[in-house]
Order: structure tokens, then C-alpha cells, then sequence
């Protein structure tokens, strides 16, 4: 039977960012018990079915090339601890998205990929590579820019507590991204994310809470958005404020974890029957319905074109960047 009212939580991690990927593990046994206290420690009070965890939770882009960090810290999904996240999976009845993997694929040699699961009681449901990586400084590549690339950019998975799909930090500042999410069928679209401030929780700016409520809005999606909470001493040059939260389809924001850096879980609910009803329902601002597609002649042009066969680089970005802001349109100029 299909449960479409249920609780999420988003767990925040406060960990030393791993060199090597055999410190890889020890960050996965935490996670693991992390996961325990959501589901079971919760269990009188909230029936949770979904844990989120956030961008780097495994391991950070902290070398400056594609190779080091292929080297170092990527993996290949599966693994042994994506195999460690099934049985848990099996063993609670749960969906786990996993926090981001730098990971590699034998397709695709010398590239490294920003990648989250969405991991359920049968296994992995699906992989999300980052379509746009943080430049200049991640040097890990989009999936956009690899020739032939074939594989679904932006996956959905239907599961018994909703259709469920995920984007990585970066790609919400991008409303197309999470249209396309949506148009894919998502209805619980869910953020791993490492954002720091000034654009993360703290006021003038806040664009995590700004961004979250308004992709719930124009999406009428849930959002489940899990960020990073690790200190500067742990994961230098930047610090990571948390804030993580779930956000109902319009913009409220139901559950919230404290501001600032530390380790936090936070639960809130998904009532994926309700959102159902009103996509139903509702005429007025259902704006996935009022679309008028064949208006945005923007969408017809490049701005920003693939990279190419070879690993991005710091300063293949840069070059990037001052060529995509030539192609720019009129308007804009």
C-alpha cells in the first residue's frame, strides 16, 4: 500500500572532510547511526520514511584537479558503502538520499562526478550527477558537457511515499533545473546542498531559505532541503550554516533546524496526498500548467556550451565563464 503521508528528516553532518578515501568509512558509520536516531528515536511520534543527508557529506572536491581527486577520494557506485545504506534501507523500510560521492565511471574516464543516490529497501533507485557544478572551483564534471552523454540528467523515481528527485546545491540556483525535475513528475523535489553564507541562512541575503520556498512554489512541490553543518576547523576555506528544512508546496516552511554550523537532525512532514489533491484541484497558480513554452525564444540559443571530452579544470572555467558571458542575450547586454 502506498504511504503518502509520512515524516522526512534532514540530518546534518559536522564531520573532518577525508583526504583519502579510506577515511571514507568512518563518515558512513556516523551517517548510519544518524539514520537510527531519525527512524527509531522518532518512531513514537513520527513515522519517518525519507532521510536526507547533504552535498560532501562523504567527501569534498578539496584537491584542485580532476585527477587528484580521482586519485584520492572518488568512488565507483556502488560500493561498500552504498551497499551499507541498502541493507539499512531493507532493514527500516526506508528511502535514504544519500549525501553527494565524488564518484567515477570506467564510461567516462578521467571525469569525476558530483553524485547523489536515492536508496530504498530494493536498492539504489537512482543516481544524480550534478549538472551544474559550483565554478570556477569544482572541477568535477556536468554530465551536459560529456559527448554521447545518454544517461537521464535529471532522474525521478516513483516510490510508494511519492515521486521523488533530487538536485545538488549549485543546480537550485537554476529555476530550469528543477523545472525539468518537475516536469519529469517529481512531487517531493529534494536538495543535498553544502551552502555557505553569506548566501546561506543569515540575513540580508538568506537565498537558501529564499530559493527553497520559491522552487516549492513555482514547482507546487514539497522541499526537502538538507545543508551542510560543518564547522570552518572541518572543512576550511568555508564554514556551513545549516538551516536545513522541509517546505510544503506553498512555500511554508514546516520543519527547521537552528541556524549556524553543528551537527542536527530535523524532522517534518510530506503529505504527498494533499499536494496530489491540489495539483488536481486548483487553476489559479498551478504554474506548471500555465507555462507558455514557445514564449522564451532564450531557450532556443547557448550560453553556456558543453566542455568537451577532457576534465574541466580551474582555469578551463574561467575561460568558460568569459566565453559564456559573450553569448549572453541582446537584451541582457
Amino acid at each position: 500500500m502506498n504511504q503518502l503521508r509520512y515524516y522526512a528528516a534532514v540530518c546534518q553532518i559536522d564531520m573532518p572532510n577525508p583526504k583519502t578515501r579510506e577515511q571514507i568509512v568512518s563518515r558512513v558509520d556516523r551517517m548510519l547511526s544518524m539514520i537510527d536516531f531519525a527512524v527509531q528515536g522518532y518512531a513514537p511520534f513520527h513515522d519517518v520514511r525519507l532521510v536526507v543527508f547533504p552535498e560532501f557529506a562523504h567527501a569534498a572536491p578539496i584537491y584542485y584537479t580532476a585527477q587528484e581527486l580521482a586519485d584520492r577520494l572518488a568512488l565507483e557506485i556502488p560500493n561498500e558503502h552504498t551497499d551499507r545504506y541498502v541493507r539499512k534501507a531493507k532493514e527500516l523500510n526506508i528511502y535514504i538520499q544519500t549525501g553527494s560521492f565524488l564518484e567515477i565511471d570506467s564510461r567516462w574516464p578521467g571525469h569525476v562526478f558530483n553524485t547523489t543516490c536515492l536508496i530504498g529497501p530494493d536498492g539504489i533507485l537512482s543516481k544524480y550527477r550534478k549538472v551544474h557544478p559550483w565554478i570556477p572551483w569544482e572541477v568535477h564534471t556536468s554530465p551536459h558537457d560529456l559527448p554521447g552523454y545518454t544517461d537521464e540528467m535529471f532522474p525521478v523515481v516513483e516510490t510508494e511515499i511519492g515521486k521523488l528527485g533530487a538536485a545538488i546545491c549549485y543546480d537550485w540556483l537554476f529555476p530550469e533545473a528543477i523545472r525539468q525535475l518537475a516536469f519529469n513528475g517529481a512531487e517531493v523535489l529534494i536538495r543535498v546542498s553544502a551552502y555557505m553564507d553569506p548566501w546561506g541562512t543569515a540575513q540580508p541575503m538568506d537565498w537558501w531559505t529564499l530559493i527553497n520556498r520559491s522552487r516549492a512554489v513555482e514547482n507546487l512541490a514539497f522541499v526537502v532541503a538538507c545543508n551542510q553543518g560543518s564547522s570552518l576547523a572541518n572543512y576550511a576555506p568555508f564554514s556551513w550554516p545549516g538551516g536545513s528544512m522541509i517546505v510544503d508546496f506553498d512555500g511554508r516552511i514546516l520543519s527547521q533546524a537552528n541556524p549556524g554550523p553543528g551537527e542536527q537532525i530535523t524532522v517534518g512532514p510530506v503529505d504527498i496526498a494533499a499536494l496530489r489533491a491540489e495539483r488536481e484541484r486548483r487553476n489559479g497558480h498551478h504554474m506548471l500548467s500555465h507555462l507558455r513554452m514557445e514564449a522564451y525564444r532564450h531557450y532556443q540559443s547557448t550560453v553556456f556550451p558543453a566542455g568537451g571530452p577532457e576534465p574541466p579544470s580551474i582555469d578551463s572555467n574561467e575561460q568558460r565563464i568569459r566565453n559564456s558571458k559573450a553569448n549572453k542575450p541582446r537584451e541582457a547586454q
